[in-house]
């Protein structure tokens, strides 16, 4: 009887430590793993150009802050991607004179640059959203979510990949994991979670991919 309390307590425990190895909120998978597709953890990212939403042309040596970058993927129609507009717009607020700059970038091509550049306008995100029409940057980095986060150091160096925190609704937050890594970054740590997965809607790649 003993024997089988016990192994009944053991398979509770185990199943809790499994609840919260998931983020507690359906937020992803924490994972230490490398992403299996795309730029590698430690990688340079190469210089790119895209056009934002409303037709100017950047290149990536334009955007990037004094201290780091941060490429988010978003979306127009995701209500995932959605449930971040403030949060992501608060990150930016946060981090931009504080040398990290945060761009958005529209690879859906079920979407336009005019119904993102209404939506950023209606969601007030002030941060510059690109528009990826040939998922030339997407296919680079192996973006596949919205939203899906890639911060980058001085030197363009991918030190994290991932999901921004770990909530989708922003109610009890318990792991900030993007801000966590800018942190990290900004204070010359190592970024001790540098890939958890991402979550959201698929990113709708244009005809061909």
């Amino acid at each position: 009887m003993k024997k089988q309390l016990a192994f009944a307590l053991l398979l509770v425990l185990s199943l809790i430590m499994s609840a919260l190895a998931q983020g507690g909120n359906g937020g992803g998978t924490t994972s230490t793993d490398t992403p299996s597709s795309g730029l590698a953890i430690g990688s340079t990212i190469n210089d790119f150009e895209l056009s934002d939403v409303s037709g100017h042309k950047h290149t990536l040596a334009s955007l990037k802050g004094q201290k780091g970058t941060v490429l988010i993927f978003i979306s127009v129609q995701c209500p995932v991607s959605n449930a971040y507009n403030e949060r992501m717009e608060q990150l930016y607020q946060d981090y931009n004179a504080r040398g990290i700059n945060v761009v958005g970038i529209n690879a859906n091509a079920t979407e336009t640059a005019d119904q993102a550049k209404h939506h950023a306008e209606e969601h007030h995100l002030t941060f510059t959203i690109l528009k990826d029409k040939n998922n030339k940057v997407t296919d680079m980095l192996g973006a596949t979510n919205t939203p899906e986060a890639f911060l980058f150091d001085a030197n363009n160096k991918l030190v994290y990949r991932g999901r921004i925190d770990n909530s989708r609704s922003g109610d009890t937050i318990s792991s900030s994991d993007l801000r966590d890594a800018i942190d990290a970054m900004l204070a010359g740590r190592a970024v001790a979670r540098s890939y958890v997965r991402a979550f959201g809607c698929t990113i709708k790649r244009s005809s061909g991919q």
